[in-house]
């Protein structure tokens, strides 16, 4: 089940926008222009319709987040008692292509993080064929 609307905040790069969920999950997002399908849709029904999650392992971490100074730049604290993390969310304004950036900060302690990506097309509908192409694929250098 999707989060409370309440609980969506919104990054952007005036061609498109992305709703980032207080737990850390891009749950909308229509790319590459606001009239696109969508390729994160889980805000319409379950992370299996595209979500990009990046949060704390621990379920019971504490979340608090604020926009930078006039900016959409979106920082999202994550604490527990063993340690703190920022996620940092943007959209910088388009060159060639769209991007959505990601940086996860440590800030004290130790805090286990994961990632999951799940792309969808056409509103959940399509799923996409991918391959991984060697270890660099599963973020391991040789």
């Amino acid at each position: 089940m999707a989060n409370p609307i309440e609980d969506y905040a919104l990054i952007g790069n005036c061609e498109t926008a992305a709703l980032v969920a207080r737990d850390g999950s891009i749950d909308w997002l229509c790319w590459s222009r606001f009239d696109g399908g969508a390729c994160f849709a889980a805000l319409l029904g379950t992370p299996e319709h595209g979500r990009w999650w990046v949060g704390p392992i621990e379920p019971e971490a504490r979340s608090t987040r604020r926009y930078r100074d006039e900016t959409f730049v979106l920082d999202t604290d994550f604490e527990t008692p063993d340690g703190t993390v920022t996620l940092i969310d943007f959209m910088p304004p388009r060159g060639e292509a769209s991007d959505v950036v990601r940086i996860v900060v440590g800030r004290r302690g130790r805090l286990a993080m994961q990632c999951e990506l799940v792309l969808r097309f056409d509103y959940g509908a399509i799923v996409p064929w991918l391959i991984g192409t060697g270890s660099r694929a599963a973020g391991r250098d040789r």
